[in-house]
């Protein structure tokens, strides 16, 4: 791929302002002669999103704490190319497929459509293409606060996938510091749709690794899955197991018991199909921070970022297994080659619609 980087020096293009928060767009710089914009909403409380059009990126997101003190609570880089140079897909809106498909394939409609393989000869996030996407922006406001919304247009056999699908995803920040987000899509052709975000939470800057976080997530079973981190299709009861979140856990009390250095688990939500119910909540004890996680969707991933490594982001932190968990709400993984899972399959006349919300407060 083509790049052109302007590196150093940024310009303050436009400033829109609501009737309570302003929004302002830099140029980041270019790739494929394209242009990088950095859109930073401000909220009344200042609370503060940074979000990019590669990849529908959340770059930086400064949080409160119970002292009203503000610091970036989600992990990734203060430029263009380091996000250019590749990434463990930190803040990116994650399609068309999230989590794994395995073997990097499936069979829909008797065709049988082969991925790309990124990951061990299996499929994974769709094969980075909207991570690695320039979106079209426009700013927006609704009831649900001010933002962008980003839109793309996935070419029929991008990375494998039937269709064209036509995208949308719309970051909003409201006064009350929650962050809407809501992921729609329609096709031409019979395809399969999972979107995602995979911002990397710190909820104490990252001054230290996420041990002391505690979390709850509603779920009593989980996707089993075998060596390669494919489901096997069998859903078992969490109880009994050491990544069950059923009750508020503190992370490092279970981390070092689970397979694979930690929790990387997909968790059925009990919840009702397309129905907005807490998934989960996160709390860090120190700053007093809390997020809790709304969704329509009907499970979350559970990932304590246990494969970073050798990664510098911002503010010159090396990143470290553990540095941040991911909570990815989603729907099941490999849903298309397990007759038993909820299917996934978007047809033409249809519309994608799912939605999460990232609601930030503190303690009491």
């Amino acid at each position: 791929m083509k790049r052109i980087l302007v590196r150093s020096v940024i310009f303050i293009l436009m400033t829109y302002t609501g009737s309570a928060q302003t929004i302002t767009k830099e140029h980041w710089g270019k790739v494929n002669n394209k242009e990088i914009s950095l859109y930073t909403i401000t909220n009344t409380n200042g609370m503060k999103m940074q979000i990019t059009n590669l990849g529908c990126i959340i770059t930086s997101l400064f949080v409160p704490d119970k002292n009203g003190n503000l610091d970036d609570v989600v992990l990734g880089f203060d430029n263009l190319e380091d996000y250019l140079n590749g990434h463990p897909s930190f803040g990116t809106t994650v399609g068309r497929y999230a989590n794994r498909i395995k073997n990097a394939q499936f069979i829909l409609n008797d065709s049988v459509y082969k991925l790309t393989a990124n990951a061990d000869g299996t499929a994974i996030h769709g094969g980075n293409e909207f991570r690695d996407a320039i979106w079209n922006a426009k700013t927006i406001t609704s009831e649900n606060g001010q933002g962008i919304q980003f839109h793309y247009l996935s070419p029929e056999g991008s990375h494998g996938f039937p269709g064209n699908l036509d995208v949308y995803a719309t970051y909003l920040l409201n006064d009350n510091n929650a962050i809407h987000v809501t992921f729609e899509a329609t096709t031409d052709k019979d395809t399969h749709v999972n979107m995602t975000n995979h911002s990397y939470f710190n909820l104490n800057g990252a001054k230290e690794l996420i041990y002391n976080h505690e979390l709850m997530v509603d779920a009593d079973t989980y996707t089993e899955f075998g060596e390669d981190i494919t489901p096997t299709g069998k859903m078992p009861l969490l109880k009994d197991t050491a990544w069950d979140l059923s009750t508020m856990t503190r992370i490092g009390d279970k981390v070092h018991d689970i397979p694979l250095n930690g929790y990387h688990h997909f968790y059925i939500l009990n919840k009702k199909d397309g129905e907005m119910k807490k998934a989960a909540e996160l709390i860090e004890p120190t700053s007093g921070r809390k997020l809790e996680v709304f969704t329509t969707q009907p499970g979350i991933t559970v990932y304590a970022s246990n494969g970073l490594d050798n990664i510098t982001g911002k503010y010159n932190i090396a990143y470290k297994p553990h540095a941040a968990i991911c909570l990815e709400t989603h729907h099941h993984p490999d849903a298309m080659n397990h007759h038993n899972f909820p299917s996934t399959v978007l047809k033409p006349g249809e519309k994608y619609s799912e939605a999460v919300i990232y609601d930030f407060g503190t303690l009491q």
